[in-house]
């Protein structure tokens, strides 16, 4: 689990496709200091640490995170915003962030006012439901407070509000308009969005075992 506070603002060192999967290599600062096996956010993705030395990091990426991120548009020296897994005794500065991408969105505008970098992004309607006004949105693994939101028929349109302290300090920086942004919608409404359509039994109600197969011991 992570909270969307960006560590570093690694780079991709190299990266190996086969068909819909990758391989990435990825320098950062804390590579020494991982362990294989470890989970590390990249751009929001939560990846597996296969390989290490003290300046970089390899995670093999699959054909579904293939299909849902905007992983498939990086090349050797694309930033990326890198945290690792959130320990059990640290603060919790961000929001739930599983790491588990919904989808990718669209910068459609960047505007200053004051200290604020105001920028707006177009999303398709099935993510757009879990976007809420000052509800918790995840872009490219940054936790963001949603500042506005506006339907937009066949698709939706939000916007953050970003402090120079988190746009110096991440890659949000590099992004233009047109860019592509991963983005993971906050987890709690999405659960609470699962149980409403179907449905659960009371937790003190009888498990009812007729349908259950039997299992013998030899």
């Amino acid at each position: 689990m992570f909270t969307g506070i960006v560590e570093d603002v690694g780079s991709i060192g190299s990266i190996e496709q086969n068909g819909s999967s990758l391989v990435l290599q990825i320098k950062a600062k804390f590579a020494s200091e991982l362990t294989l096996g470890e989970s590390v956010a990249v751009n929001g993705i939560c990846l597996t640490v296969t390989k290490k030395d003290d300046a970089s990091f390899c995670a093999d990426v699959t054909p579904e995170t293939f299909r849902r991120t905007s992983l498939s548009l990086l090349s050797a020296g694309s930033p990326v915003n890198l945290e690792r897994a959130m320990r059990a005794d640290g603060r919790f500065g961000g929001h739930i962030v599983s790491g588990h991408i919904d989808g990718t969105g669209r910068l459609t505008a960047i505007r200053r006012e004051d200290n604020a970098y105001n920028v707006f992004f177009r999303v398709e309607k099935p993510l757009f439901r879990y976007i809420i006004e000052k509800g918790s949105v995840a872009l490219d693994g940054i936790s963001l407070t949603v500042a506005s939101v506006k339907n937009e028929g066949n698709y939706g349109e939000f916007s953050v509000a970003v402090i120079p302290h988190t746009w110096e300090n991440t890659a949000l920086k590099n992004k233009r308009i047109g860019s592509i942004i991963n983005v993971e919608c906050d987890v709690v409404g999405k659960y609470i969005e699962h149980f409403v359509n179907i449905g659960s039994p009371s937790p003190t109600a009888p498990i009812d075992m007729t349908n259950f197969p039997s299992f013998h011991a030899n």
